[in-house]
């Protein structure tokens, strides 16, 4: 059984707002929040009602990420690799969701806490964020897509500057380097976030989904690959009632009303 206390949500107008709730471990992931979080994520991808993510930590920190619980033991390796991909699942499973995810980033970030903030559509911080890249004070390296999505994110140079320079960066550094999209006073977060997401509720959900997709794997694959994909996706929106009815809207000089389909 998960335990409850470790996660809270409270779904409004559309909004899903999901907030890790372990202040006393600063909002570390154990083995039950992990499997909490991750269906609230599978969930939310099945839910009509839900139009948006809004993922945020109470307390203090943002998240610290993984419990070092789970690393006081001894481990096959075979066996931690394992172990390892479920919590790389969950933060997958962020950037799969076709529906927009907003990170609001109240305090510290570090470990698998900012791979799940870099997941996000959106990475919204507040005043007291702050990011820190130490995972080779305990002899290991940024993991789950740490290393690849931060070069993905912010290019290789800034990458290094961050993972190898050995600083921790504030909020405005952490913008200065392209890991947040804005910064904000922090009893604004939240609300910034849900304005974030009101934005991007104008705009049909199934088009958003597949923009969401095709931009992850755009940074991946070659041109011609990329360009095929968007074709498939145009070919499959093209039929769609929302597709219809932003036509329509477009040239009645009115706003579109989307239902999703």
């Amino acid at each position: 059984m998960t335990d409850p206390s470790g996660l809270r949500t409270t779904l409004e107008e559309g909004t899903l707002l999901v907030e890790l709730n372990r202040p006393e471990r600063r909002n570390a992931l154990d083995e039950a929040v992990q499997a909490e979080l991750l269906g609230v994520f599978t969930d939310a991808a099945g839910d009509p009602e839900v139009r948006g993510v809004i993922l945020t930590g109470s307390g203090e920190a943002f998240s610290a990420g993984g419990d070092l619980s789970r690393f006081e033991r001894d481990w096959n390796p075979a066996e931690f690799r394992a172990h390892s991909h479920e919590l790389t699942r969950l933060v997958s499973s962020i950037e799969r969701l076709e529906k927009p995810v907003v990170a609001a980033i109240n305090g510290l970030a570090t470990g698998a806490g900012t791979q799940l903030a870099l997941s996000c559509d959106l990475r919204i911080a507040s005043e007291n964020a702050r990011f820190l890249f130490r995972e080779g004070m305990i002899g290991f390296i940024p993991s789950h897509g740490g290393c690849v999505r931060l070069v993905k994110l912010v290019g290789l140079a800034r990458a290094r500057d961050v993972l190898l320079g050995g600083e921790d960066l504030d909020a405005s550094e952490a913008f200065r380097h392209g890991l947040v999209t804005r910064v904000v006073p922090h009893e604004a977060l939240l609300d910034e976030a849900r304005e974030s997401l009101r934005l991007i509720f104008k705009r049909a959900p199934q088009a958003y989904g597949l923009a969401k997709r095709l931009l992850h794997l755009s940074a991946s694959v070659d041109l011609e690959s990329g360009l095929f994909a968007e074709s498939l996706a145009q070919s499959l929106l093209v039929g769609t009632e929302d597709h219809k009815e932003g036509v329509r809207a477009a040239r009645e000089r009115r706003r579109p009303s989307f239902k999703g389909r």
